[in-house]
C-alpha cells in the first residue's frame, strides 16, 4: 500500500468516526438515549450506569483518534520493508495489567463510592416484613401471576397437579392455598401499592424467561425448577410494562405484562374483589 493509500485510508477512518459521533449526539438529543424515567428506589443504578457509560466513553474516543493518529503518521512508505516483531513479555505483562486495573477501579467505585454493594446487599438480604409479595411464573409466552390471599402466604403447589384448570398445579387441599388469588398466563394484571416494599417470587414452568421492568431497574431471571426472589418500592404512581428479556422461543416477543401502580388502599380493595383459588379449583 502507497503512502498516499495509507494516508487517505486514515482520514477516511477520522471522518467515519467523527460523522458517527456526530449523528450519534444528534440522535440522541432527537429521541432520548435513556432508560424510561424512573418509578422505584434504585437510583443508584442509574448512577452506576452514567458513571460506567462516561468512562466507556472517554476511552472509546480516545482509543479512536489514537487508533486515526498512528494510521496518519506511520502510513506506508514503499521503501520500508516488514520486518518481525518478537514477543515482549514484560510488555504483554504490563498490557493486562492495565485494563484489569481498570476494570478493578470500576468496580470498586460502582461499588463503594456509587453504593452498589449496599444496594446489592439489600436485594439479596433480609425483605422488609411489611412487604406486599407477588409470584410470577412465566412459560412459553406469557405470565402467570399469584397473590396471597388475606393470610398473607401462598399456598403449596405440586407439579403433578397441573392441568389445563390448574395451570400452576395449587394444591388446594393447603388452607394457605384456598384464599389464594390466580391469574392463568396472559390474563393477569400486576397491581402494585405505591410507597411499599413489593417482593416477586419468580418461577418458570418451561425454560429460562426474566421478567424486567425498566421503569423500576428490575430484572430477575426465572429458572425452571428455582424460585428466585428480588424485591424494590415503587416511587410513581401509573401504568408501565413487565417484558422478558430472555429470549426464550418464537413468541419471546408477546411475553408482556401490564403493570399498574396506585396507592396501597385501592390495591387492596381491587384484590379483595377477585375470586380465590377455593372457588376456582374446587
Amino acid at each position: 500500500m502507497s503512502e498516499k493509500q495509507s494516508k487517505f485510508h486514515g482520514l477516511l477512518f477520522l471522518f467515519f468516526f467523527i460523522t458517527g459521533m456526530i449523528l450519534s449526539v444528534w440522535v440522541v438529543l432527537r429521541n432520548g438515549w435513556w432508560l424510561p424515567e424512573l418509578a422505584s428506589d434504585r437510583e443508584t443504578i442509574d448512577k452506576i450506569f452514567v458513571t460506567i457509560f462516561i468512562i466507556a466513553g472517554i476511552l472509546f474516543i480516545l482509543s479512536e483518534l489514537s487508533l486515526s493518529f498512528f494510521v496518519l503518521k506511520y502510513s506506508g512508505d514503499p521503501n520500508r520493508r516488514a520486518f518481525y516483531l518478537p514477543g515482549n513479555t514484560k510488555k504483554e505483562i504490563l498490557w493486562s495489567i492495565l485494563p484489569g486495573t481498570l476494570v478493578v477501579i470500576i468496580l470498586e467505585i460502582s461499588a463503594e463510592f456509587l453504593g452498589g454493594a449496599s444496594l446489592w446487599g439489600r436485594i439479596y438480604g433480609e425483605v422488609p416484613k411489611d412487604a406486599f409479595l407477588v409470584e410470577i411464573t412465566g412459560e412459553q409466552f406469557a405470565w402467570n401471576v399469584r397473590y396471597p390471599g388475606p393470610d398473607g402466604k401462598f399456598g403449596k403447589t405440586d407439579p403433578k397437579l397441573i392441568s389445563t384448570d390448574n395451570p400452576l398445579g395449587i394444591d388446594i387441599s393447603d388452607e394457605a392455598a384456598k384464599d389464594d388469588i390466580v391469574f392463568p398466563a396472559g390474563q393477569g394484571i400486576l397491581y402494585l401499592p405505591l410507597n411499599r416494599p413489593v417482593v416477586f417470587l419468580i418461577r418458570s414452568k418451561d425454560v429460562i424467561h426474566s421478567p424486567y421492568l425498566p421503569n423500576f431497574r428490575v430484572k430477575q431471571d426465572a429458572v425452571p425448577g428455582m424460585t428466585t426472589r428480588t424485591w424494590f418500592v415503587p416511587k410513581k404512581e401509573g401504568e408501565f410494562e413487565l417484558a422478558c428479556a430472555e429470549l426464550c422461543g418464537l413468541g419471546h416477543y408477546r411475553m408482556k405484562l401490564p403493570v399498574v401502580v396506585e396507592p396501597a388502599e385501592k390495591v387492596e380493595e381491587w384484590l379483595r374483589e377477585q375470586t380465590p383459588a377455593a372457588d376456582l379449583y374446587y
